[in-house]
């Protein structure tokens, strides 16, 4: 029986299909997103998205969508669907959807008539190049025609196109097929088949192509879609065809084989821990000789932050060591001084985060306590996690510097620090000026696990080490003094020199989570009940409680509207990865029953927003929608951590 499968009843109704959304990538960066119905609803979808080097640091939508026309005893029927403005969909080839199943490729399987066909979707896995495969599988007729009209884009994904005169409308012939490269800059756009067709050049713009999820986001959202022409491909009863799209040239002799062999290497997804293992794997990428993280789909790239908390689910829980380490060597490479930059952009890049060092040294950590190999990390990282610190400690970039109280400080004007960074008008959100509690809890942590690296390989010998262990007791005692409010029963958000924030934030059960922590067990227990109680939803931790007057319990609407509810009270999976992790320090084994509840609650999500993957919010009302990116690394990886974590303790011996 297929994990994930979807019946015709479902596929044809379009307000069930078009908000399930199917995402493809690989480790060479490219992507291919499309919503069930095969629709684009999305600037962010196509078929073939990838880096552009030669222009900029985003990815570039090269294929839009490709049109697929079924010819029979004369008769032609689009299988395709597309949304121009005014909410006109045309052609509306929904119709003849049957059913759509994952495990290990995406099938879908069109029925018109007697014609039975199926096609599958897969990624090369270290090259911008995206295979369909066409199967005839039923036909009354001993062959029938597959015409093709590929409709291109070639645009940054956060931008739409129009029909213009500079754009390159010639094609030149390759092997079974044509190439394409409508602007300078652009890698070509290679369209291949396996078995030779006819193509007619029959240069076209299909004007006013619309996005509906764009519309309800506040943005532009129509553009004109580029077709060259159309491939006409003869295909007989029970024979197979594969389509290329790709940003080289390959041999079409090979293809099927091609095919083929990727489609081995793929993770069956029939359960729900090798769809969010499927995932995982999505998130990776190697372009020019280094391995890092992407934030989420379809929107977001690179972020520091969100490589260093995200690496250990990704990596580590699925026994991938060496993985994780490259992608720490990879990014060493952006350290400057002790910040690394917050988009990691080649252009221009800015070092606003204050805690993205403090991750790197906790991802760190995770390594070091899955392998063990103290001299062996010391060596390859020992030098950059001093880097940090002691960068940290004399101060650096906007005002982040170590107080006398041992609390590591920060803010400016118009700036946020922190993973709370929505602004608006030049002013955050959620201003968090000071010692932010989280970075706090990290603080404290990366001092002690130096120490006890130091230690291990056996280089603290020297008078420094004896001032990092009087700055870790005066963190300590500070933590204590300055955020526990035992009255509330909890640790301030933020503590300045006029005084603490209580305003109650999810942020201290990183605190509760961390290996090294001052606070004793009451504490920790006391907060986890908490937020437990305020904060806490089957989908995530509310990033405000609902009894904050700034409470937003939905979050949509055009981008001021979104940011004022992002952290004010929008739900994010990634946060229960850390109460889960202090929730189990807590409780032990006799709390492994209530985080498997919530772990296995967000089975539903696999056949949800994004197929087979987490997003990146959900709504802090119920029913908590999901919101924001369809797909997002942190989501993932915590949840991958909480399953790690339930294993651990349940083979645990006592409660």
């Amino acid at each position: 029986m297929d994990y994930i499968k979807f019946t015709k009843e479902q596929l044809t109704n379009l307000e069930f299909s078009l908000n399930r959304e199917i995402l493809r990538s690989n480790r060479a960066g490219s992507y291919a997103c499309q919503t069930l119905a095969g629709c684009n609803t999305r600037k962010y979808h196509g078929l073939l998205i990838c880096p552009q080097p030669g222009i900029d640091d985003d990815n570039h939508v090269l294929l839009s969508n490709l049109d697929e026309t079924l010819i029979v005893g004369g008769a032609e029927f689009n299988l395709s669907i597309r949304r121009y403005k005014g909410g006109v969909y045309h052609p509306r080839g929904h119709k003849y959807l049957r059913e759509f199943v994952i495990d290990p490729v995406p099938v879908i399987t069109y029925r018109v008539g007697n014609v039975l066909i199926s096609k599958e979707m897969i990624f090369t896995t270290k090259e911008d190049r995206i295979l369909l495969k066409y199967s005839l599988i039923e036909s009354s007729e001993s062959s029938i025609i597959l015409r093709f009209r590929p409709f291109l884009a070639f645009r940054n994904v956060h931008f739409l196109t129009r029909a213009n005169m500079d754009a390159d409308t010639t094609t030149v012939n390759v092997p079974q097929g044509i190439s394409v490269k409508m602007y300078p800059g652009y890698t070509p756009l290679v369209i291949q088949f396996s078995k030779k067709g006819e193509y007619t050049h029959s240069p076209d713009w299909y004007y006013n192509v619309e996005y509906i999820k764009e519309i309800e986001r506040g943005y532009e959202a129509h553009e004109d879609l580029f077709v060259p022409g159309y491939f006409d491909v003869e295909l007989q009863r029970g024979e197979s065809i594969v389509f290329s799209a790709g940003t080289t040239e390959t041999d079409p002799s090979k293809l099927k084989q091609r095919f083929a062999a990727e489609a081995r290497k793929r993770l069956p997804r029939d359960s729900y821990i090798n769809c969010l293992k499927h995932s995982a794997q999505q998130f990776i990428v190697n372009r020019e000789g280094k391995t890092l993280i992407i934030a989420g789909y379809p929107y977001f790239g690179r972020f520091s932050r969100d490589t260093f908390i995200s690496l250990p689910g990704l990596t580590l829980t699925t026994g991938q060591h060496e993985l994780c380490h490259d992608v720490l060597e990879s990014m060493i490479q952006q350290l400057n001084g002790p910040l690394f930059p917050n988009i990691l952009r080649r252009k221009f890049p800015v070092y606003n985060s204050m805690d993205a060092p403090l991750w790197f040294i906790w991802a760190v950590q995770k390594y070091y306590v899955k392998t063990g190999k103290a001299k062996q990390i010391w060596s390859d990282f020992g030098d950059a996690i001093l880097q940090i610190l002691n960068g940290l400690r004399e101060g650096t970039q906007y005002n982040i510097h170590m107080h006398e109280d041992g609390l590591l400080y920060g803010g400016v004007a118009g700036e946020a620090l922190t993973w709370m960074d929505a602004i608006i008008d030049r002013k955050p959100v959620t201003p968090r000026f000071g010692a932010p509690v989280e970075v706090t809890a990290l603080w404290y942590n990366a001092i002690a696990f130096m120490l006890e690296l130091a230690s291990k390989a056996g280089k603290r010998n020297s008078k420094s080490f004896n001032e990092w262990q009087d700055i870790l007791e005066r963190a300590g005692q500070s933590m204590l003094t300055k955020y526990w409010n035992p009255t509330l029963g909890y640790l301030a958000d933020c503590i300045d020199e006029q005084g603490a924030d209580f305003t109650m934030r999810p942020n201290q059960v990183i605190a509760a989570a961390m290996q090294y922590s001052p606070l004793p067990e009451e504490i920790r227990k006391s907060l986890l009940s908490k937020v437990k109680h305020e904060l806490l939803t089957p989908r995530g931790l509310r990033t405000l409680s609902p009894n904050h007057p700034q409470y937003k319990g939905s979050y949509g609407g055009d981008q001021i509207s979104r940011d004022l509810a992002y952290h004010q009270g929008s739900v994010f999976p990634w946060l229960l990865g850390f109460f889960a992790e202090g929730y189990l320090l807590i409780h032990g084994k006799g709390g492994v029953s209530f985080i498997k509840n919530l772990f296995y609650g967000f089975e539903p999500e696999m056949l949800e927003h994004g197929l087979c993957s987490i997003s990146e919010i959900y709504d802090g009302d119920p029913p908590h929608k999901p919101a924001g990116a369809i797909s997002q690394a942190w989501s993932v990886a915590e949840l991958l951590r909480m399953y790690e974590l339930i294993e651990k303790y349940e083979q645990l011996n006592i409660q």
